[in-house]
């Protein structure tokens, strides 16, 4: 495996000879991944990444600065698994900067999106993002995962926050419905930790993910609730 990540201007990709537009730039991108999203999309996420760029110089969000690097590792990355999401409820857990929960909120309006992380400085950049976005559709809620205890369960639960997916379903996979989707973002997903996963959850599959301008393997793990830790609720799909 090539342990280095290559980025490429998203001008270079999608606009050959022409100064990047940053929300067209990322409309053109999104349409290239055979993605579909409501009509001023592209204009939020475009701002969404402005807020990012804004509020890291005092908060340190996340460790890429360059523009074109957050539009394809963050906004690009997050938006991949739009496919295989199931609602109408998603808890992003962990979701640190709002990755990938704000994207998936931006891009499916109808679907609720529960954003769930500890730190202080992080959930205020997510609250004043919710406000400053007019995301009807996302609820900001600091607390440990391991203390969390929600209504009811959620139809998918996904994250890019865990080292091992053992670990990810030791603390979150009781928050899944039972039918529901866990769907944890990885590089490339060590055989090992595939073996590793407990017997109350299945995995359903090991999807690859391809991102505009991202030189570097990237994966989805789909697994689900099959024994004590699932509760049984209906699962609907999110349009």
């Amino acid at each position: 495996m090539n342990s280095r990540v290559t980025i490429l201007p998203l001008k270079w990709i999608l606009l050959p000879g022409a100064a990047l537009i940053s929300e067209y730039a990322i409309a053109r991108a999104v349409a290239s991944m055979g993605l579909q999203v409501p009509t001023g999309a592209a204009g939020r996420l475009d701002a969404y990444v402005n807020l990012l760029a804004k509020w890291n110089r005092v908060y340190n969000l996340t460790a890429v600065r360059n523009r074109d690097a957050v539009v394809i590792r963050h906004i690009l990355d997050s938006l991949a698994i739009l496919p295989w999401l199931q609602g109408p409820r998603v808890l992003d857990v962990g979701s640190g900067a709002g990755l990938p929960g704000i994207p998936l909120a931006i891009a499916r309006p109808h679907v609720h999106f529960s954003l769930l992380d500890c730190n202080q400085k992080r959930t205020r950049f997510l609250i004043q993002t919710v406000v400053d976005l007019r995301l009807d559709n996302v609820e900001v809620i600091r607390c440990r995962v391991e203390d969390y205890r929600p209504d009811a369960p959620f139809e998918s639960v996904v994250s890019r926050a865990f080292a091992a997916l053992s670990d990810m379903l030791l603390v979150a996979g009781r928050l899944c419905a039972m039918g529901g989707r866990i769907l944890a973002m990885k590089g490339l997903c060590p055989q090992v930790e595939l073996a590793e996963i407990p017997p109350d959850y299945a995995l359903v599959g090991v999807y690859p993910l391809e991102i505009p301008g991202l030189n570097a393997t990237r994966q989805l793990v789909h697994m689900t609730p099959v024994g004590a830790h699932g509760t049984r609720l209906d699962a609907r799909v999110g349009n």
